[in-house]
């Protein structure tokens, strides 16, 4: 099947879904009538693109038989300049509906789990790591998203050894997946009377949600203790018993929820946690298996591979996939990192357009 023959096959699929989500039995089933939105809303920039092109082709066909039978001079001319402005979108349109068609992530559409951790540096990879966290959590609230923190492991001077959070909003996993790995400062440490720059580093682990559909876990695989919560103050810390840790034996993976006041709702966040994770597990494996799928992409994909570097005294980030560097060190800590995340699903697409090409 050719790209167009797909393409008619869209616009088809998509002309089906609207004319059964006008069924009452659709309509009343909420679970089937919300995928069929979400389906027609993936599919619906494609048959606008389509159409665009079909526009487009047409109006190449009728300038070219104007040209063949017009003799009027000023006609001529006209229909050679929407002859060239159709050929150019025409051009345009067809780089567009590859990059449409290209094969889908099975969970971009996911929510996602993200995981910030301090690695080499001390206290001053523990403070860029809560940086880290802050300019996530300013990004995610412009897109109008909900962050929810399950644990923080916060230090005293306003670092984090650890922190994860949830993140829901529509196309959470396209968006920031390109985040995993690990990212590097450079600068001086406020705590460092000499003035010398000091490199630290802090991982970043982004894993789309799993449902319960994704996932079966074993109560026979768990171990489940509740404690009092620990911190550095709220409500509920050092009151009750309300914090939640979960052992998960094959793995050796250990969750520890302590933020809600309920043990209820700290166990359902570290069994929605630990799912993700079993999750992630599940489809880095896959990944690692599909040596040409990771060679595709950019970078290594590897959760241990420096991503970026922020380098505090010449004010630039560095994305070393991509060999992007921006002069906006302030913006970009502030949460205005859509340029980068731009660059990286661009650079994406072109990897793998250039891989169709080859095959």
């Amino acid at each position: 099947m050719d790209m167009f023959d797909k393409l008619e096959g869209i616009v088809n699929r998509y002309e089906d879904i609207t004319l059964e989500l006008t069924n009452p039995d659709v309509v009343n089933d909420q679970k089937k009538f919300r995928n069929l939105m979400m389906e027609q809303n993936r599919i619906l920039p494609i048959v606008e693109a389509f159409t665009q092109y079909k526009d487009a082709k047409q109006t190449i066909e009728d300038s070219l038989e104007m040209l063949n039978t017009e003799k009027d001079p000023d006609l001529v001319e006209m229909a050679k300049e929407e002859l060239n402005e159709a050929k150019k979108s025409q051009e345009e349109l067809e780089k567009q509906l590859k990059i449409l068609l290209l094969p889908r992530d099975p969970n971009d559409d996911k929510n996602i789990v993200v995981e910030i951790r301090a690695g080499a540096g001390g206290d001053e990879a523990a403070l860029f790591a809560a940086e880290l966290f802050r300019m996530y959590t300013h990004y995610i609230e412009s897109k109008g998203w909900k962050i929810d923190v399950v644990n923080a492991d916060e230090t005293g001077i306003g670092g984090m050894k650890e922190i994860e959070f949830m993140v829901t909003g529509q196309g959470a996993y396209s968006v920031l997946k390109y985040e995993s790995g690990v990212h590097r400062v450079q600068r001086v440490p406020e705590t460092e009377s000499g003035g010398r720059i000091h490199t630290s580093t802090a991982s970043v682990a982004v894993m789309p949600e799993a449902e319960d559909v994704d996932v079966v876990i074993d109560e026979k695989d768990i171990r489940i203790d509740v404690m009092r919560a620990s911190g550095n103050g709220g409500q509920c810390v050092n009151t009750t018993d309300s914090a939640v840790r979960l052992t998960h034996y094959p793995t050796g993976i250990v969750i520890y929820a302590q933020t809600e006041k309920s043990q209820i709702q700290n166990k359902d966040k570290a069994f929605a946690l630990l799912r993700s994770k079993l999750y992630d597990l599940e489809c880095q494996k896959a990944h690692d298996a599909e040596a040409d799928a990771r060679r595709s992409q950019i970078g290594t994909g590897d959760r241990s591979e420096k991503i970026r570097t922020y380098n505090f005294p010449q004010g630039r980030v560095t994305d070393h996939r991509i060999g992007l560097t921006l002069y906006k060190l302030d913006k970009i800590m502030n949460g205005d990192i859509q340029e980068i995340i731009d660059a990286c699903i661009a650079a994406d697409q072109a990897a793998k357009l250039a891989k169709m090409d080859e095959s």
